[in-house]
């Protein structure tokens, strides 16, 4: 059975230490999994780079888009094409018609006359015309035969046409490369798909020639498939050819757009570089704002992570308040923060070596008394220990007491919330009962008649405070029961409230003896212990003037000690003094 009860605690003992380092392993992973990953661009920068960019090539998409400035373009060069037209039909209304005297076939009174387009001398004139332009013209008669082109010529050995052919290929190799992409890319916008195709029809005449046969102007502006398979701009204008106001033909002026698309690139090109130059200093500023942004958080999120990983206090969060914006601020207080974290571990550390020192001291005590009693047979002296051994045993428990309750106090005081604490009617209240106390004899002293608690406070000013009343309550109970201590028999405790600016100060004196010289900032420590002569040991845990200040500082208060001379310069007692904020 033994070595079976050996084996049941082995296995406990094994699954404990299993299920120990489960949670040990899972914190492992989540320390992993919270350490700043490693960056090579901040994602921060990229949003910050992305949204300035982005700003940048919208504006330059709607300049590149240039719709209004083509159709000025368009309708100007348009203009100019009707006029020309007009002046070749004006010219050859003039110049290339013959005139055929009509009989009338009833009429005594002779023939009238009737006019026509002369074919060979319209040839000759539109030839002659179109040598001094860029355009194509075309010579339509009434029926709508075409009678002459700019582009084909006749003669006894035949018919010749001339084609244009496309510019050969300029540049290099990089700039037919961009000029390729532009063509590709930018070329399409505005996009001309809603222009009607234009399809070459050999002696046929289109829209215009029909709007100009029946008197009256036609103009066009088509789209045209080019070698490059990028469409272009192909303008056509037809007016009617007259001779007093009777239409003998048309006359159709063709022209490409390339000029348009010359000019649309030009300025293209132009918007272009302004935007590379803008595209560079864009990203050299965003990446300057980004990493006074980007790189100071970085700095403060690793320095943070090293605090939070490392051993020690080696480690310290940058310093950046000279910045003097956000980050600089956001610096500040994690460095404030730093400092209070370490204040705090000491303060708990300090805390956890004061309990073990004054617990040590009792337990110290009961053990000696503990095993003495069992070797001693005198009842007398057997009653003696056991007496040292409950008082002991009374000790630990208000020492365990007041250490849980100095513990607690921390947290609470960081949860709670504020209210309206008026101080006149709380010292009033503590007052009534130190009086009542006195009545039932519960303040009693053996000695002689005890002291007297005196409070004055202002009857006109209304003292009111934000706190927490159970716990300032707390803080002048200590002082008061602390200044009843010194006092001798007979004496007073005087409590006096006073308005001093924006703040209350709160002062309880006794008739004591007085702080020891040097020991004004030592009786606030904790289980420190200062005790008048003749009472008895352990009665005080040595914390409730050190409970007092954690309370006053909480509420953003001060709370001193001072002696108060005489005039001989003897001390006459102690002065107490609380400085708590008023409510606004």
């Amino acid at each position: 059975m033994p070595t079976s009860r050996r084996s049941k605690r082995s296995t406990a003992s094994a699954t404990a230490t299993a299920n120990s380092a489960v949670p040990a392993r899972a914190n492992s992973a989540v320390s992993a999994r919270r350490r700043p990953p490693r960056r090579g661009v901040s994602p921060l920068t990229l949003r910050i780079l992305a949204v300035n960019v982005l700003a940048l090539a919208l504006l330059v998409v709607g300049l590149l888009y240039l719709g209004r400035y083509q159709d000025r373009l368009i309708q100007a060069e348009m203009e100019a094409l009707a006029t020309e037209a007009r002046i070749f039909a004006s010219a050859l209304g003039e110049g290339a018609v013959n005139r055929i005297l009509v009989p009338p076939a009833d009429s005594e009174d002779g023939g009238r006359e009737r006019f026509e387009l002369a074919p060979e001398l319209a040839r000759q004139m539109v030839r002659r015309l179109a040598e001094a332009t860029a355009t194509r013209t075309r010579l339509f008669d009434i029926d709508g035969a075409m009678l002459s082109d700019s582009r084909v010529l006749t003669g006894s050995q035949g018919r010749i046409e001339i084609r244009e052919l496309p510019p050969p290929p300029a540049g290099d190799a990089v700039s037919r490369a961009i000029n390729t992409l532009y063509n590709r890319l930018i070329d399409v916008v505005p996009s001309r798909e809603g222009l009607p195709p234009y399809r070459e029809e050999d002696g046929q005449p289109n829209g215009d020639v029909e709007h100009a046969l029946a008197g009256e102007t036609g103009a066009t502006v088509w789209r045209m498939e080019s070698a490059s398979d990028e469409p272009e701009l192909l303008l056509t204008v037809a007016v009617p050819v007259q001779r007093y106001r009777e239409v003998l033909g048309a006359v159709l002026l063709t022209r490409g757009g390339g000029e348009i698309d010359r000019a649309i690139r030009s300025v293209r090109f132009d918007i272009l570089r302004v935007f590379a130059v803008a595209l560079l200093v864009t990203v050299a500023l965003s990446f300057y704002l980004a990493g006074t942004i980007a790189r100071p958080i970085r700095r403060l999120a690793q320095a943070a992570d090293r605090l939070r990983t490392g051993h020690g206090r080696h480690t310290e969060i940058p310093d950046l308040t000279h910045r003097g914006d956000e980050i600089g601020e956001l610096s500040g207080v994690l460095r404030d923060m730093t400092a209070a974290l370490w204040a705090r571990m000491d303060a708990i550390e300090r805390f956890a070596a004061d309990v073990a020192h004054e617990i040590k001291n009792p337990l110290t005590s009961l053990r000696s008394a503990v095993e003495t009693v069992a070797r001693i047979e005198d009842p007398g002296r057997r009653a003696r220990l056991m007496a040292i051994i409950a008082d002991d045993v009374q000790r630990l428990d208000r020492l365990i007491s007041d250490i849980s309750n100095a513990s607690r106090l921390d947290a609470e005081l960081s949860r709670a919330e504020l209210e309206p604490v008026d101080i006149g009617a709380m010292l009033a209240m503590l007052a009534d009962m130190h009086r009542a106390a006195g009545e039932t004899g519960e303040d009693g002293d053996d000695d002689g008649e005890a002291p007297r608690v005196l409070v004055d406070v202002p009857a006109d000013e209304r003292l009111v405070v934000p706190g927490l009343e159970g716990r300032l309550t707390q803080v002048f109970q200590n002082l008061i029961a602390n200044a009843l201590s010194f006092s001798p028999p007979g004496g007073t405790v005087r409590v006096a409230a006073r308005r001093a600016g924006s703040m209350v100060r709160i002062t309880v004196s006794d008739d004591g003896p007085g702080i020891p010289e040097g020991k004004e900032q030592a009786i606030f420590e904790r289980f420190y212990t200062e005790r008048p002569a003749g009472e008895k040991f352990g009665t005080h845990s040595g914390l409730g003037l050190s409970i007092s200040q954690q309370i006053v500082h909480a509420h953003d208060g001060m709370v001193d000690v001072q002696n108060r001379l005489s005039a001989d310069g003897r001390i006459d007692g102690a002065d107490f003094s609380v400085t708590l904020p008023l409510l606004r």
